[in-house]
């Protein structure tokens, strides 16, 4: 026996779901709890499609699969539970082809939502200073604050300030040339701590670096330092400076976006420094809430202003 809340679906809809159940316990052997969950799924898009006239399975095409994983988005569903209502439709679909009742799977080039990756915390200023009071003269220590510094102070990439070389500094114009996605070019300012500390680490540099290395970090082999150990370094100095959170090479550009758009509330320029070519990559990115930004309108746009009463 078939249990469902469907009565009211087409016998066009219900029956080859019924067909379906049969085949995944008879065939497939699949277990009762994973046979009730795909049929959930299956019968709550037959009534979604049932709703909206459509009388068979055979009058679902892609653009109506698309309209089933946006209305589960629109449920409140998880990226991941919408990722597995369209697995359940794909299986069945296969099901109806394997029984000559549909010519192809009109699921199959729909792909799941992306799952939203959380974007690390920020470091507060108070922690990067904690994490920064990096005093010892030892050149790994040297290296590693100045690296630290840069990353903070200029908001780079890991992949950005692992590939950069000693001559992407100007020291007279207080810059670098950086490279970051798609090859793309940038210039980005540098002065204070991390332009000191940088002066401080290519004496020491010098000792260790390889004949034509070009890397402004190097390893104690003389090479260009790898992405894996810049992370290994950065943890092992958050855990000896007592920082509460996990530092990452991440954690540090995220925070010195934070703490410009704070100060500043110049998105754009946030933009540029930290090279993302979508300004919504940028307002994703530093957490600014649309409620700011409809504030820093309602006060700089000359249309936007209330009119004085009179």
């Amino acid at each position: 026996m078939h249990e469902t809340s469907a009565s009211v679906l087409p016998e066009t809809l219900l029956q080859p779901l019924n067909r379906f159940d049969d085949y995944m316990r008879n065939e497939k052997g699949l277990s009762a709890h994973t046979r009730q969950n795909y049929r959930q799924q299956l019968v709550h898009m037959a009534e979604y499609l049932a709703e909206r006239g459509l009388k068979s399975w055979q009058q679902v095409d892609a653009s109506w699969v698309r309209q089933l994983a946006a209305q589960g988005m629109r449920e409140g569903m998880k990226a991941s539970s919408v990722g597995t209502r369209l697995s359940s439709l794909r299986s069945f679909f296969d099901f109806l082809i394997l029984r000559g009742e549909l010519p192809a799977n009109p699921a199959k080039g729909v792909s799941a939502p992306k799952k939203k990756r959380p974007l690390p915390k920020n470091l507060d200023v108070d922690e990067v200073a904690q994490l920064l009071e990096v005093n010892e003269d030892d050149p790994l220590a040297v290296r590693d604050r100045a690296m630290m510094e840069l990353m903070y102070g200029a908001g780079l990439r890991l992949a950005e300030m692992v590939s950069l070389n000693l001559a992407d500094l100007s020291f007279d114009q207080g810059e670098l040339r950086v490279v970051g996605k798609g090859d793309k070019e940038r210039k980005v300012p540098f002065t204070g701590l991390a332009a000191e500390w940088i002066r401080r680490w290519i004496p020491f540099r010098a000792q260790w670096v390889l004949a034509d290395e070009p890397a402004l970090f190097i390893s104690k082999r003389g090479c260009r330092i790898s992405h894996r150990n810049v992370q290994k370094r950065m943890a092992e100095w958050g855990i000896k400076q007592s920082v509460s959170s996990h530092i990452s090479p991440h954690k540090l550009r995220h925070s010195f976006a934070t703490h410009i758009l704070e100060s500043s509330h110049d998105l754009r320029a946030v933009q540029e420094l930290l090279g993302h070519e979508n300004i919504s990559t940028t307002q994703i990115y530093t957490h600014l809430d649309f409620q700011h930004l409809a504030n820093v309108y309602d006060q700089a746009h000359p249309r936007a202003k209330k009119k004085r009463e009179s």
